[in-house]
């Protein structure tokens, strides 16, 4: 069993910053894509940033230049480092991960969500 546990979200005002973290443990053989979604009230869940197994990182256009994605192989971790964060930010964030082996529903696996608010 395979399970992704996010950390480091919260409150902040407009323009602070936020570092979330999420950790995958269990029966893990590697790890290929890693990602942040994130869903507000009354919206579909949007890509925030992916990054590859060798680092290549992707970014949706409203987040670019603000937040950075990284991992740690060697921890099966990754991080979304946010800043100049804005109301609009304001969001449950999801990890999600590609990761063999797959399990019953397949190879993505997604964390519990943690919840960002951005006061303005």
């Amino acid at each position: 069993q395979v399970q992704l546990v996010e950390s480091g979200g919260g409150l902040v005002q407009a323009g602070g910053s936020l570092r979330l973290s999420c950790a995958a443990s269990g029966r893990i053989f590697s790890i290929n894509t890693m990602g942040w979604y994130r869903q507000a009230p009354g919206k579909k869940r949007e890509l925030v940033a992916t990054i590859t197994s060798g680092g290549s990182t992707n970014y949706a256009d409203s987040v670019k230049g603000r937040f950075t994605i990284s991992r740690d192989n060697a921890k099966n971790t990754v991080y979304l480092q946010m800043n100049s964060l804005k109301p609009e930010d304001t969001a449950v964030y999801y990890c999600a991960a590609n990761i063999d082996p797959p399990g019953p529903l397949g190879p993505w696996y997604w964390g519990q969500g943690t919840q960002v608010t951005v006061s303005s």
